[in-house]
């Protein structure tokens, strides 16, 4: 395997695992009995995941890349 294939390998395992955990970190936010939320904030949550999931198919897409964006709820 070429060193740029493994590298890719490698890096790529452990950012889906931890993106994958994170996301359900998020999803954790669900529980009412321990947080308030609006059905607004959940909007903006999944809306703000929806888009960077749509930029990451894009950047596989072609090599442009775009900046980093910030979530913020308020």
């Amino acid at each position: 395997m070429s060193e740029k294939r493994q590298k890719f390998v490698e890096l790529a395992e452990k950012r889906v695992t931890r993106a994958i955990k994170d996301l359900r970190l998020i999803g954790n936010l669900s529980n009412r009995n321990n947080y308030t939320y609006s059905d607004s904030d959940v909007q903006k949550i999944v809306s703000a995941l929806d888009m960077e999931v749509k930029n990451l198919k894009s950047k596989f897409a072609t090599d442009d890349g775009k900046a980093v964006q910030v979530f913020k709820l308020q």
